[in-house]
C-alpha cells in the first residue's frame, strides 16, 4: 500500500515547495522531476515527502541541544528559528563564524552534534566547519546548491517564503511525532503561519 503524504498535494503546490531555479548542480540533478516551460526545474514531491519523514527520523534520535540549526536569508531565519525553538535546538542566525565547531578557544565554541543547513549555497561556512567537525549534515537544498559533505538532502525550494514556512512546518510536526511528544497531527498545537516571515508591506489592523 502506498504511503500517503504527510500534508495534501494541493497545500504542497500552493507553497510552491518543489518550484526550484533555472540552475541544477549534478549531485541535484536525480530530485528533479521536470523542467517547466519557462526553465524552472520542477523537483519530486513524493522525494521531498519521504526526505521530510527521514530527516524528522534522524533528529529525534539526538538530544535536541545536540543539534544546531542554521539560516541566514531572511525568510529562512523566521522558519528556521521557530523550528528550533519547537525542537529544543539551538539556532545560529546569519553567517556561521570561522572555528565555532573546531576552535575550543574560541568563547564561542560549540560542539553540537549534528547541524542542519537551510541553504548550503548561502551557508557554505556553516558546511565547511560541520565537515571539519565530522558531523552529519542534513540541508535544504535547491538545484543550484551543492551536495558535497551533505549527508540528507531535503530537495525543496529553500528561498521561497511559504516554501520555508511549509517544509520547516512539517519538519517540526514530524520530530515532534517521532519524540513521543505528540501522537497525531491534530495535537500540533502550530500553524504555517507561525513559521512565515510577515510581509512588511502588511499594513497592521
Amino acid at each position: 500500500m502506498e504511503e500517503q503524504l504527510l500534508a495534501n498535494q494541493n497545500d504542497y503546490l500552493e507553497a510552491g515547495i518543489h518550484i526550484a531555479t533555472k540552475v541544477k548542480t549534478p549531485g541535484m540533478k536525480k530530485f528533479i522531476y521536470k523542467v517547466r516551460d519557462d526553465g524552472l526545474y520542477l523537483l519530486d514531491l513524493k522525494t521531498i515527502d519521504s526526505r521530510i519523514r527521514v530527516a524528522a527520523s534522524m533528529l529525534a534520535r539526538y538530544d535536541p541541544k545536540d543539534i544546531v540549526v542554521t539560516a541566514s536569508r531572511i525568510y529562512a531565519i523566521v522558519a528556521a528559528q521557530k523550528f528550533a525553538e519547537i525542537i529544543g535546538a539551538q539556532f545560529i542566525k546569519g553567517r556561521v563564524t570561522p572555528g565555532i565547531f573546531t576552535n575550543p578557544n574560541r568563547p564561542d565554541f560549540m560542539e553540537p552534534k549534528l547541524i542542519f543547513i537551510s541553504d548550503s549555497r548561502n551557508e557554505k561556512q556553516a558546511v565547511k566547519e560541520a565537515s571539519k567537525s565530522n558531523m552529519p549534515i542534513i540541508a535544504l537544498s535547491d538545484t543550484d546548491n551543492s551536495t558535497k559533505y551533505i549527508d540528507l538532502i531535503i530537495p525543496v525550494n529553500n528561498r521561497g517564503r511559504k516554501s520555508l514556512a511549509f517544509v520547516y512546518f512539517l519538519l517540526a510536526r514530524e520530530v515532534l511525532k517521532e519524540k513521543g511528544a505528540i501522537k497525531s497531527n491534530e495535537e500540533f498545537k502550530y500553524q504555517v503561519s507561525d513559521f512565515e516571515a510577515k510581509m512588511e508591506t502588511k499594513a497592521k489592523l
